[in-house]
């Protein structure tokens, strides 16, 4: 398996949805597992722009980040490319839901062999990163 799959319910409307992922500064605020921070470099939201940045773990090491958005189909999908190490094809949807938006998250590992060693981390971080994106769209008021 190199495709971790997720969903979320967010009871709020799809453009509030899009609106915290599409901000440099409220992505910089959600993105992540529980405990991360970020130092945004560049975030060219566009596709084929880059996105550069550092994320800041609980434990005081530094993951520098090298990705490419690859396609923006604004409010519905994001398309991110991670280009440093390890490489993987991030596919975020958004769909009306009777209660507000589902967020489909899609994470493809280019190897089956990385996809396999990091399942542990991905798992539950890919988890937390949605609840993330409810608090911030919901912090900001956005609910339906």
């Amino acid at each position: 398996m190199t495709t971790f799959s997720h969903t979320l319910d967010i009871a709020a409307g799809i453009d509030a949805v899009f609106a915290a992922i599409a901000a440099p500064e409220r992505l910089a605020r959600w993105w992540g597992p529980d405990g991360f921070s970020n130092t945004f470099e560049l975030c060219d939201f566009r596709a084929g722009g880059r996105w550069v940045f550092v994320m800041h773990g609980p434990d005081g090491r530094d993951y520098p980040n090298e990705n490419v958005f690859e396609v923006i189909n604004p409010p519905q999908e994001v398309i991110v490319r991670h280009a440093s190490e390890p490489h993987f094809r991030l596919v975020i949807g958004l769909t009306a839901s009777a209660t507000g938006t589902t967020v489909h998250w899609a994470q493809t590992f280019d190897s089956p062999d990385v996809a396999a060693h990091v399942a542990h981390i991905v798992v539950p971080a890919n988890e937390q990163n949605l609840q993330r994106l409810a608090a911030e769209v919901l912090r900001a008021g956005n609910s339906v």
